[in-house]
């Protein structure tokens, strides 16, 4: 089963929770995904929407649908430790889909902060995670510090440039603080995420501001299809912002 990136916007519906899981659940049911993955993904969709992140929502969904009925995405399995030591690890993700190796990287992390008072887990072999937000919280709903990083395939113009080559990569750090105003900061290293730009499209949007992406050659554009086919996005602050993809 493919999903189509299409939809028609004549009219908006709201759509229960538990509704939009069985939705997920059978379309990744239909593709072979394990239940125990689908139950992982579904979560992390739901949760995305729900919060208003729907560049990370229903939106990705046909992205990990058709990775998986391509095989190029393993739809079993379990992610396994490669090398660890005190604080640290290395996890081979075995290609299975990003949520399931996420979630087990952080509860390793977790497992050895509470043991060393610091736990940092690195992944390879991973997909698509959804929202890094996911993954810091689970560790600041146990009273810690969290913090998640990934990269992405190229889709940054460094500035003044006329092929992508930097990745969004996205950051997280998430902060326990009094009477539960906890500090939470989940962004891009680009003015926006991708998936604003495809939601932008998806509602018939025309324009997009001038500092979102850039068209197939690199210039700058307002026109959210010249990203979308062939083009790519600009980095957040600019020149400055360039160099700090290269200091990280």
């Amino acid at each position: 089963m493919i999903i189509k990136k299409t939809f028609d916007e004549s009219e908006e519906i709201v759509v229960s929770k538990k509704e939009l899981r069985l939705f997920v659940l059978n379309c990744l049911e239909k593709v072979g995904c394990s239940p125990a993955h689908a139950q992982q993904l579904a979560d992390i969709l739901i949760c995305s929407d729900y919060r208003g992140h729907y560049s990370h929502g229903l939106n990705r969904l046909h992205v990990y649908v058709n990775d998986l009925a391509e095989k190029s995405t393993a739809s079993d399995g379990e992610p396994l430790v490669i090398k660890q030591k005190g604080a640290t690890a290395w996890v081979d993700g075995c290609n299975l889909l990003g949520p399931v190796v996420g979630n087990f990287c952080m509860k390793l992390a977790i497992q050895k902060a509470r043991t060393h008072g610091i736990g940092w887990v690195v992944a390879k072999n991973s997909n698509h995670f959804g929202i890094a937000g996911w993954y810091a919280e689970s560790a600041l709903q146990q009273g810690l510090v969290g913090m998640a990083f990934t990269n992405t395939s190229p889709c940054v113009f460094p500035t003044n440039a006329a092929e992508k080559s930097l990745g969004s990569n996205p950051i997280c750090l998430a902060a326990p603080a009094a009477n539960g105003d906890s500090f939470f900061l989940d962004m891009a290293s680009t003015t926006v995420a991708y998936g604003k730009i495809e939601v932008v499209d998806r509602r018939g949007g025309k324009r997009i501001p001038r500092c979102w992406g850039a068209d197939a050659d690199g210039n700058e554009t307002q026109d959210p299809k010249e990203v979308l086919n062939g083009g790519g996005l600009q980095p957040l602050g600019g020149s400055e912002a360039t160099g700090t993809f290269f200091r990280s």
